[in-house]
């Protein structure tokens, strides 16, 4: 049966202590409500529907670029008259996905297990079994099938024994939901219209209640405050760490890499502590990343060093290249293999062609540079005048003297040299060598300034 997804995320969030509306705070780089917007798209669904309300503008702006139905909850009654603002969206002759928008573990996996458990009965909610379930709804159980849940301030002492708790997901008929909701009653310690209240409906029908597991407990969080919310960062990055060392990475800590987004890599690469990995980043074999280091979306070839606290965003750097310590490739770097670019240099949309070296304290932007050049310390590509870009092109085999620069529109071609503190203007040709600094005078008898 098609499916209809209603992710609840009109809480405020008190407890984070934020004006951010509380599904909006990230865990892995990413906001909690994406990622289960993300698990829940990955199936076969017919709409997404997210329940609104605190900070509704920022919400949708957030989340602007899913094809979403957005419905609001204007005043906060509980979790079933959440459900109730969605029901215009959902079709009659579909099933009902109910998530909360503040687990953001929740995998596709997990929530294949409950559309699973779904086929084998009327009704499937996802249960997980909890040490201390202080604070949550308590599974009724009438033999294998589940008959009510029991908000833990209405619990009896016996119910409050009961360790198998609701996460509040479900999976569930539409048009019996959309019958069960317009009977649900307030009539409880909180004075809410509870969700839960359908299962001993369901139940009331005789109707078959089965329960799933998620594959991983933690999935199944919420988070109330941003404790929980580093507790659950921690968890999913260990996670994440664990996984990497699974497909052939080695890692100095576990404890100490974030990554907060997609990262590939090939067999034997190893990575330092306090890296961090952002966008899609893909490491290929035998590539060592050095410690505290950002990359973000790039890919990073065969056996290429990323020394210390070097950052990458944008670039491409292929096989065995050496970048920093302290580089910064900025987007549209494209490093040739065996190109190197060292300390507290920087590269931006130009090409280090293959065998080049940009070794120390450099500007090379809106460049292409051939093979086997040798950039010399301090020397700049002097790109923008002030309203427009220029690009500089330097050619195979030339030598660049330290402290010089190349004021773009310039070329500089095969086998030249420039001197060593040289203002190059003009294009230098083949074989040449270009020298471009003021005259030098030694005068005798200076007397130095005195107070």
């Amino acid at each position: 049966m098609a499916i209809d997804v209603v992710i609840l995320a009109a809480g405020k969030g008190t407890r984070m202590k934020s004006s951010l509306p509380k599904v909006l705070h990230k865990i892995a780089g990413k906001p909690m409500v994406e990622h289960i917007i993300d698990a829940a798209s990955s199936l076969d669904i017919d709409s997404l529907n997210i329940v609104y309300g605190h900070q509704a503008e920022l919400l949708q702006k957030s989340l602007s670029h899913h094809q979403v139905n957005w419905c609001l909850q204007a005043q906060q009654l509980g979790t079933g008259h959440a459900v109730q603002q969605s029901l215009s969206f959902l079709n009659d002759t579909n099933d009902a996905l109910i998530l909360v928008g503040d687990a953001p573990l929740i995998t596709s996996d997990t929530l294949q297990r409950l559309i699973d458990a779904k086929k084998q009965a009327d009704f499937a909610l996802l249960t997980v079994h909890m040490d201390d379930p202080t604070g949550m709804g308590r599974i009724i159980r009438d033999g294998d099938n589940i008959s009510a849940i029991v908000e833990h301030k209405d619990a009896s002492p016996e119910q409050l024994a009961i360790n198998e708790i609701n996460t509040g997901m479900m999976l569930l008929p539409v048009s019996d939901l959309k019958r069960w909701l317009a009977n649900l009653s307030n009539d409880n310690a909180q004075g809410e219209f509870y969700l839960t209240d359908v299962i001993e409906m369901a139940a009331n029908e005789d109707k078959r209640i089965k329960a799933a597991h998620p594959v991983w407990e933690r999935e199944v969080e919420g988070v109330n405050d941003r404790v929980q919310l580093a507790s659950l960062e921690c968890a999913l990055q260990l996670k994440l760490a664990e996984q990497l060392m699974r497909q052939g990475a080695s890692l100095a800590d576990p404890h100490r890499i974030d990554i907060r987004g997609q990262l590939s890599v090939g067999n034997d690469v190893e990575i330092d502590v306090n890296c961090v990995f952002e966008g899609e980043v893909v490491l290929g074999e035998g590539v060592k990343i050095g410690p505290n280091c950002v990359l973000k979306d790039c890919t990073i070839g065969d056996n290429t060093v990323i020394e210390a606290f070097s950052l990458i965003q944008q670039a491409q750097v292929a096989n065995a290249c050496t970048v920093g310590p302290y580089a910064r490739l900025r987007p549209g770097a494209d490093l040739r293999e065996n190109a190197k670019v060292g300390n507290f240099c920087e590269v931006k949309k130009a090409v280090i062609g293959n065998g080049s070296k940009v070794n120390h304290l450099t500007y090379i932007g809106d460049a292409d540079i051939g093979a086997n050049v040798n950039i010399g310390a301090g020397t700049i590509t002097c790109n923008y005048d002030g309203v427009n870009k220029f690009k500089t092109k330097i050619e195979d085999d030339v030598f660049v003297g330290s402290n010089s620069s190349l004021v773009a529109p310039v070329t500089v071609a095969k086998g030249a040299t420039v001197g060593a503190g040289s203002t190059i203007t003009k294009n230098v040709d083949g074989e040449q060598l270009a020298v471009a600094r003021g005259k030098q005078r030694n005068i005798s008898g200076w007397q130095k300034p005195s107070k």
